[in-house]
């Protein structure tokens, strides 16, 4: 069974205000001076108001689902002797002017981009799948284009910008593609085809290094995985067990397609981005475009699309009936960006929504 692990960025704030703080050394210095393990399970982001946390690869849901909610809590417990909170939120709801994290690496992206770097404190979820080889890593990547963004409307959490409702589910998403190597990719056809067009990129000194190269799916380049790179930080701690068994079932689906000789399907770059922007308008309210025919269908119909076409996989793994379960509940319940909204509508208040947010997040 392929493992999984996840990496979710989360928002430290404060828990009175809701606004954003720049506590993330504090932080990692509280979390460190406490850790017994001998890895480290916190991170620092681009921004001094981001906290990431990575799980080890896991094969089962239960355990990834159990180690997803404690590192919460322990973010959540070295945040609060700060004075602080923890909030699953892809962006802030409230108005915020970012702190850089220092070093060279991100003082040079800030030289380099300019506001693109001073506005990016966005929170996203990152989930990894085990893969043989690079040739099975790429022929992945090149079989699961046209079902990402399905995945951005499923994790969509970032409705507000800067005290305003931005008028997307996931607004991050779109906040992110200013990045000049994000978003969707050109088939590759081959591992060497792939890393050719990663020298290449890097060798225009564009970017930084090898970790700026910001597909939506792409070759680890620390691991032997393939990661998407897609999804919003789920408000809900099910909804990133979700995504991560739905990344899952996508990764065995485009492998055991490309063992039997089946092609990619060969939409454009330009179709797929169509497909990403209508995901982060929508999120599961609307219409998305269907990942096959690209043409809208009710959001509904195309996330039960996603879960047919990897049935097979998650029948082998046992997560479809959970996996049915947990897209049932989230129709019925909605994601992130409908309960924030939700939330402000029954309140006027966005100090209000993170309050509620910073107790979702804890699963609370």
């Amino acid at each position: 069974m392929r493992t999984v692990g996840v990496e979710e960025e989360l928002l430290l704030v404060d828990p009175d205000s809701g606004e954003p703080r720049a506590l993330a050394a504090a932080v990692l210095a509280s979390a460190e001076r406490e850790s017994s393990e001998d890895r480290e399970v916190f991170e620092a982001e681009l921004q001094r108001e981001q906290l990431e946390f990575a799980t080890v690869p896991q094969e089962s849901m239960d355990d990834l689902a159990d180690e997803i909610g404690r590192r919460r809590a322990e973010a959540a417990h070295h945040a609060e002797r700060l004075g602080a909170a923890v909030a699953a939120l892809a962006t802030s709801p409230l108005p915020v002017t970012p702190s850089l994290w220092g070093g060279e690496r991100y003082g040079w992206m800030a030289e380099e981009f300019g506001l693109t770097t001073q506005e990016q404190l966005t929170c996203g979820c990152h989930v990894h799948v085990a893969v043989e080889s690079d040739e099975e890593g790429v022929a992945v990547l090149d079989r699961i284009r046209p079902w990402l963004p399905v995945l951005v409307a499923i994790s969509a959490n970032s409705p507000f910008w800067q005290g305003k409702d931005s008028g997307y589910s996931s607004y991050r998403s779109r906040v992110w593609a200013r990045w000049p190597s994000a978003g969707p990719v050109e088939l590759f056809g081959s591992a060497e085809r792939y890393h050719e067009q990663v020298e290449a990129m890097v060798g225009t000194g564009a970017l930084h290094d090898q970790g700026m190269i910001y597909f939506d799916a792409r070759l680890s380049h620390r691991y032997p995985t393939v990661e998407i790179r897609v999804a919003d930080v789920c408000l809900d701690p099910g909804t990133t067990v979700l995504v991560a068994t739905l990344v899952r079932g996508l990764v065995e689906t485009a492998a055991r397609e490309w063992r039997e000789g089946l092609p990619p399907v060969a939409h454009g770059v330009g179709l797929l981005r169509l497909a990403a922007w209508r995901a982060s308008r929508s999120g599961l309210e609307e219409r998305l475009i269907h990942p096959i025919t690209m043409r809208p269908e009710p959001a509904a119909d195309v996330v039960r699309a996603l879960l047919d076409h990897v049935g097979d996989a998650l029948k082998g793994t046992g997560d479809a009936d959970r996996a049915a379960d947990a897209v049932a509940a989230l129709h019925a319940d909605g994601n992130g960006a409908r309960f924030q909204r939700e939330l402000l509508h029954r309140t006027g208040s966005l100090r209000d929504v993170v309050a509620a947010c910073v107790r979702r997040t804890a699963g609370r």
